[in-house]
């Protein structure tokens, strides 16, 4: 008897510390994965299992934090190529609901996929001084490709949120590659572009002498300069602008990223705001997942909206992910000349990141 309930603890205390060791062997792992009955403490309320790809850097230590406080996480895993194990650790200590486990480098990748729910890939290199989003490219390109390969194999159904930059160009990359693996559902990859609305919001609260919570800008096109379209005409509460504000204000939504990336002089780009933007969206998402009314969030999707094969504009999310891409509504002089401007940009991300992903 004695022995057995040593053994029973022993089992107890190898899976609550199982998160602050990731297996070193195929053998190992194979033990180590949570799988649903055992990867909750007993009574815990049930979620959804959450990936975060790239929890190591400047953007996914936050939103892995963040993550780890929503209610609706019950399982967060945390994968990189680097110091997975101690982020792992440090935000595991959180008493909240989310058990947290670490994935270290891509022998781990297909572990730290499967059976996700819902996956956040933040990866890749930030921008820095100087540097557009095209110079992000090369490498942030080939990140994607190959985390998008794991997602492919490992969680088809998952919804997808991609915020590696340049998104305008990565969620085409994304596409292309569930599509050569036969898992492409378009209503299950969102380019994240919160980020872009979370700005207008405070901005525009703080010419109108507004709490920015009460706002809420629509952001269309994409998620790079003049490709980011504030509709300024579709404020709520309803406003109005004089041609000035309406030329300050869209300006400086378009490079809010700029003015960060300026303000750290070298020491990093919007990863703080970003991580809160991304939380706030994967909690949009995980809302829909869960069967709630009336979720609308601006995202970076596969649309007819426009000619174009993908643009950021209104959509209604749901258990199957996008369940509705809202039209854009009237438009004034001054944003149908934004309108095109963006799409001429958006045209060209979009062809360089099929063209990519298919060479």
């Amino acid at each position: 008897m004695e022995q057995g309930a040593d053994s029973a603890a022993a089992r107890r205390m190898a899976r609550v510390a199982s998160h602050l060791r990731p297996p070193t062997s195929q053998e190992e792992e194979e033990v180590a994965i949570l799988k649903g009955s055992n990867c909750r403490a007993k009574g815990a309320a049930p979620g959804f299992k959450v990936a975060v790809l790239g929890a190591s850097g400047g953007i996914g230590q936050p939103l892995s934090l963040l993550m780890k406080m929503n209610p609706l996480v019950s399982v967060l895993h945390l994968y990189d190529v680097v110091n997975t194990p101690g982020v792992t650790a440090d935000i595991s200590h959180m008493n909240t609901g989310a058990v947290v486990r670490g994935f270290l480098g891509q022998p781990q990748l297909e572990s730290a996929l499967t059976g996700m729910d819902l996956v956040i890939i933040p990866a890749g290199i930030p921008r820095k001084p100087g540097m557009t989003r095209d110079d992000l490219f090369n490498i942030n390109a080939g990140i994607v490709r190959t985390l998008c390969g794991g997602i492919a194999k490992c969680c088809p159904n998952a919804i997808v949120n991609v915020i590696s930059n340049p998104v305008n160009s990565t969620v085409p990359i994304a596409a292309e590659v569930f599509k050569k693996a036969g898992t492409y559902d378009p209503k299950r990859l969102l380019g994240v572009t919160t980020l872009d609305v979370v700005r207008a919001n405070t901005f525009v609260g703080e010419v109108l002498g507004l709490d920015p919570r009460d706002v809420n800008v629509p952001v269309v096109g994409g998620h790079a300069g003049v490709t980011i379209l504030p509709l300024l005409s579709q404020v709520n509460p309803p406003c109005s602008f004089t041609s000035e504000e309406i030329s300050y204000l869209t300006s400086r939504i378009q490079n809010g990223g700029t003015e960060v990336v300026e303000a750290k002089a070298g020491a990093g780009s919007a990863t703080l705001s970003m991580a809160y933007a991304a939380a706030r969206f994967a909690d949009a998402c995980l809302r829909g997942l869960r069967g709630d009314a009336g979720i609308v969030e601006c995202s970076y999707i596969a649309s007819q909206v426009t000619e174009l094969a993908f643009f950021a504009s209104k959509v209604r999310l749901g258990r199957a992910g996008v369940e509705e891409v809202l039209p854009l509504g009237p438009l004034n002089e001054f944003e149908r000349a934004g309108l095109e401007k963006a799409k001429g940009e958006l045209a060209e991300s979009i062809r360089k990141g099929v063209a990519f992903a298919n060479k």
